[in-house]
């Protein structure tokens, strides 16, 4: 990827967290990223392109990131591995996943398929562990790591830290 291209994504990428899909134009990210509209259109054909190419970052993202804990063979680590795992998105990367969060209710992509490999890695922990419903406790956590991932984004003053070591002795971990 050039690196105009690159530019053209970061900016759509900040101006579609900020302001949302919708209602930001290929005009306003062009100036944003300090580009003529036509290189958008020339590398990306439409806004529409634009955004697949973010979603696109964000499946090879998103396999970046359950990696580790997919392939992790101990069950007590697949599921401290992806307790730990909100913490470890550097603040760098917030608008990224601000995108991610708001495309969900935006554009009303649930995202599902891109959670199977962990659900199914957090499943085997649980079922490894003796836990008595497994399946409601991956869906336990992981409706709670989203909240969690959702609050932080948001700005919210939870401390991870102290929300992370909690759920690790929780699951005595």
């Amino acid at each position: 990827m050039t690196e105009k291209q690159e530019k053209i994504l970061q900016a759509a990428l900040e101006l579609f967290a900020q302001e949302g899909f919708h209602a930001t134009s290929t005009s306003k990210v062009a100036k944003h990223a300090c580009v003529s509209e036509g290189l958008i259109f020339r590398h990306f054909g439409n806004k529409e392109g634009l955004l697949q190419a973010i979603l696109d970052e964000g499946e090879r993202r998103f396999r970046v990131l359950f990696a580790d804990i997919v392939m992790e063979t101990n069950p007590g680590r697949v599921i401290r591995k992806t307790i730990e795992m909100t913490s470890q998105i550097d603040a760098s990367d917030y608008d990224f996943w601000k995108l991610q969060y708001k495309l969900k209710w935006e554009l009303e992509v649930s995202g599902d398929e891109k959670m199977e490999p962990l659900k199914l890695a957090l499943s085997n922990a649980f079922s490894k562990l003796d836990f008595e419903s497994p399946g409601l406790e991956v869906a336990l956590l992981l409706l709670f790591i989203d909240g969690l991932g959702s609050a932080v984004l948001k700005g919210s003053s939870i401390d991870v830290n102290e929300i992370t070591q909690f759920l690790l002795k929780k699951y005595n971990l």
